[in-house]
């Protein structure tokens, strides 16, 4: 199998399964569509703890203390947090989200009345929704980061196949309640797995284990995030929290260093 294989396997699962769930979607009642909806958030907090939990590793504390991990993993979301919200990331998202609704949708423009403009503004948000959510619980996680980069460096893609075959059962879940906004994400897939990919291609070894145990632990939180929103708890701009995952490995060197 070649660099990449993982991913292009993880892109046409979430294709795959977004179409069944398209199918399956308007057969369903609403009060079906919402229970799924609030188990895959409740699903996607238990995944996220599941992840936070790294802040106990013993590679992290060892490598920055035993009271740093925690303190790193919230001036990560902190710093992160200031960054995404400056670069306003989850509102790109969300014009990207619009932007390539009205490209898959031929760029027709609706009639200039109420009814069809008020239907097509619900249409557009069900889309960036379903995009957006759909992209954040894909892509942020640990099996993206460590199935990603195994595959660039050539230590096989079974985490990315396990990913994939996770995705695609999301999808069908997703897509039947979000609608057609997901099966998009398998671009939002494709490119943030092959650019992590293709660093591990170049990099040719992995991050140290206590710089990935914070990366996985932030991105935990993320994902705890992203559950919250979707069982319509608080809406968690968690796509402005998103370069916490870059500032996490950085804080544990520099701890690491100053130690």
């Amino acid at each position: 199998m070649f660099p990449g294989f993982g991913t292009l396997v993880n892109v046409i699962t979430v294709i795959v399964g977004s179409a069944i769930g398209l199918l399956l979607g308007h057969r369903l009642p609403q009060r079906t569509r919402d229970t799924v909806t609030d188990a895959l958030g409740l699903v996607t907090l238990l995944i996220g703890a599941l992840s936070a939990i790294e802040v106990t590793s013993s590679a992290f504390s060892d490598a920055v203390g035993g009271s740093a991990p925690v303190l790193i993993v919230l001036g990560s979301l902190l710093i992160g947090g200031i960054i995404g919200s400056l670069v306003n990331i989850e509102e790109r998202l969300e014009d990207f989200g619009g932007w390539l609704r009205f490209r898959l949708s031929g760029g027709q423009v609706a009639a200039p009345d109420d009814v069809t403009d008020a239907a097509d503004h619900a249409a557009r948000e069900r889309f960036i929704e379903g995009f957006v959510t759909a992209s954040l619980v894909f892509c942020v996680g640990p099996l993206t980061i460590l199935g990603s980069l195994f595959d660039g460096i050539g230590l096989g893609s079974e985490q990315l196949i396990l990913k994939a075959t996770l995705d695609g059962f999301a999808s069908i879940a997703f897509a039947a309640s979000l609608g057609v906004g997901v099966m998009a994400a398998a671009i939002a897939v494709g490119v943030v797995q092959g650019a992590l990919t293709l660093i591990g291609f170049l990099v040719g070894d992995v991050l140290p284990e206590p710089h990935l145990a914070a990366i996985t632990a932030v991105g935990g939180l993320l994902l705890v995030g992203v559950g919250l929103r979707l069982l319509q708890i608080k809406a968690v701009p968690v796509g402005n929290l998103l370069p916490a995952l870059l500032v996490a490995p950085l804080l544990v060197q520099l701890v690491a260093v100053l130690r």
